[in-house]
């Protein structure tokens, strides 16, 4: 989720308005960093607690934030199996730092990578482009028939593409190919965990449709 700490309510609903037009038919959403649809809390390669957690740890990441900086920032913060991308501008290198530190007393947090720049906030005509932005860019995994779209977090900030999930080294950089092959795409920073194909096998016969209904020999570890 990108939680913006100042115009949340009118950028969630653009964000809202242009996924929904980006994104063919039933295509499962990012929403308020939650999975809209059962298919996608079913499919996605977090444990049901650690989606709970990071809408947990985002919420607080606003609060705190509001609290420490005021209206002199725009910050997002977007936890993915507990690791915290934090970025938007700072109008100095303290606020940033500071930042970085309330966060990281959150509960549960695992890492943060901090990308927060220093500079004067952005407008909102910039914020509007990255929001449809992002939704070319899942529109785009979409329509790929070699990734699971769902497996990836897509942040925008300033023409610059965050891509956060658990892939493998494989997803990872087709993924990477596929967002810089969008036009108004400037750069693509990869804020991957990385898994291995035998990791990722693991995922997907445990979210696998018949997965627990006795159509399997044997289990899976948890």
């Amino acid at each position: 989720m990108t939680i913006d700490v100042f115009k949340r309510p009118l950028l969630v609903g653009l964000a809202a308005a242009s996924l929904l037009t980006a994104l063919p038919g039933c295509a499962p959403l990012l929403v308020g960093g939650a999975m809209v649809g059962g298919v996608m809390l079913a499919i996605d390669r977090r444990t049901s607690g650690t989606q709970i957690e990071d809408q947990a740890i985002e919420l607080k990441a606003v609060n705190r934030i509001r609290e420490a900086m005021g209206e002199r920032v725009h910050i997002n913060a977007n936890s993915y199996n507990r690791m915290v991308l934090l970025t938007g501008e700072a109008p100095t290198e303290q606020d940033r730092q500071a930042i970085e530190q309330a966060v990281s007393g959150i509960e549960n947090v695992r890492s943060i990578v901090n990308e927060i720049a220093v500079t004067a906030k952005s407008s909102l005509s910039s914020r509007s482009s990255d929001v449809i932005l992002a939704g070319k860019v899942k529109a785009t995994f979409v329509d790929a028939r070699d990734l699971q779209a769902n497996a990836f977090k897509v942040v925008t900030e300033r023409g610059t593409v965050y891509l956060m999930g658990r892939v493998t080294e494989r997803e990872a950089a087709r993924a990477s190919d596929l967002a810089r092959s969008v036009g108004g795409v400037m750069k693509v920073v990869k804020v991957f965990e990385t898994i291995s194909e035998d990791e990722l096998a693991g995922i997907v016969k445990r979210t696998s449709p018949n997965a627990g209904n006795g159509s399997t020999q044997g289990g899976t570890a948890q």
